[in-house]
């Protein structure tokens, strides 16, 4: 009877212990897109890419016009009964790879914009982690979630630490 009321004692010793654990925990939440949005070097990689892109573009372009230049010139001898048939083959087997090409010119571009950005934009969260983890550590939270993923149902406005995490970046 003895060996039962001490384990029921400490069952319940366990269970206090327990929830007292699970109360003592901190967590805070923010909203990463926010602090992203007003960050100068996010600024500063959205210009870059974009000036990537008119370059990436013009060139995209100028191949565009030479294959509209074959086209129109291909159009206008065969309305003028120049081509033979042996010629117009060649032309629409040029015209063909022209298109090609521009296909994978463009799926080329949109793959070096895309890596540009994930190049360009690693440091910049690489930062903001940090920030976040010395926030957190400072003030003694556990766990941060992140309002801008939508998975965060309800959160009491004082465990926002985007401020705190602004703050640390310098923003």
């Amino acid at each position: 009877m003895k060996n039962v009321l001490k384990l029921g004692i400490l069952a319940i010793a366990f269970l206090f212990s327990f929830n007292n654990a699970v109360e003592a925990q901190k967590i805070g939440y923010l909203n990463s897109d926010a602090i992203l949005a007003v960050m100068p070097e996010v600024k500063q990689m959205q210009s870059r890419l974009e000036g990537l892109k008119t370059q990436l573009t013009k060139k995209g372009q100028a191949m565009l016009a030479d294959y509209q230049k074959i086209e129109q010139d291909a159009i206008k001898k065969k309305e003028n009964k120049l081509l033979s048939p042996a010629d117009e083959e060649k032309i629409i087997a040029n015209l063909q790879k022209k298109q090609n090409e521009l296909a994978k010119y463009d799926q080329d571009m949109q793959e070096k914009l895309a890596k540009k950005q994930n190049e360009l934009l690693q440091p910049i969260l690489d930062k903001v982690n940090q920030a976040i983890q010395d926030v957190a550590k400072e003030n003694g939270y556990q766990f941060i979630l992140n309002a801008s993923t939508g998975s965060l149902l309800y959160a009491d406005e004082n465990s926002d630490i985007s401020e705190l995490v602004k703050k640390k970046l310098g923003l």
